[in-house]
């Protein structure tokens, strides 16, 4: 999974190859990933310290620290190229950066988040960081999956389009949500859909919403509860 960012800065490059096929820039799904998670969260949810786990550049890291102005964010990846460039470009008092190890040192996590990560790591090595994952939530904090729907077309015909995606194996949102159990995490949530229609399509986003409990999304979100 490191070498995705041996070459940081062709990342962006190669995910926009995928990424202009909906139309939309990376900023839009980070965002709307970003929004839908806010609007699930517990209404009394105040998280103080998030995880972005596979980090990458660190984009969603700082989306989530202006999203959450109380919270301190840290950002973690195993590619240590990527996490250097993004504590260099967006690294604060508030936003922090490192490889895996930093969890070691870390008090527990509010909320973690986690995006596109799961279809990058090895079948047989998921519930390992499944378990890392739990590890670093506190009892009680609130765990964020979303990954690609491997029932959604758009979504495979971009992955093919993206260089870093080509050995990538994707996972249904039912075997995402017994990893977290079986990791530990109490209470899973029904999982909901995202990205129904493409930028040449968006009059008609009024009603994805009502459309999330579909598996019509080219990505899905679980959220559990520790």
């Amino acid at each position: 999974m490191s070498e995705l960012f041996d070459d940081p800065e062709s990342y962006d490059d190669m995910l926009e190859r995928g990424l202009k096929l909906s139309g939309e820039s990376k900023d839009f799904f980070i965002r709307g990933r970003l929004e839908h998670l806010r609007r699930r969260l517990p209404q009394d949810a105040r998280p103080k310290r998030i995880l972005d786990f596979g980090c990458g550049v660190g984009d969603a890291s700082a989306v989530l620290a202006g999203m959450f102005p109380d919270a301190s964010v840290v950002g973690v990846d195993v590619a240590a190229a990527a996490v250097q460039r993004a504590d260099a470009t967006l690294g604060s008092d508030r936003v922090a950066f490192g490889t895996l190890n930093l969890l070691d040192r870390s008090e527990p996590f509010d909320l973690c988040y986690v995006n596109g990560a799961f279809h990058h790591i090895a079948v047989d090595e998921r519930a390992t960081v499944m378990g890392t994952i739990h590890g670093a939530t506190r009892p009680g904090g609130i765990l964020a999956v979303f990954e690609n729907n491997p029932w959604s077309i758009p979504a495979r015909m971009v992955m093919r389009r993206i260089p870093f995606d080509a050995d990538a194996v994707m996972l249904r949102a039912r075997e995402l949500a017994e990893l977290a159990r079986r990791a530990g995490f109490s209470k899973v949530l029904p999982v909901r859909y995202l990205f129904v229609f493409p930028k040449a399509l968006r009059r008609l986003r009024v009603v994805e919403r009502a459309l999330e409990p579909l598996p019509l999304g080219a990505q899905y979100g679980v959220l559990c509860i520790r």
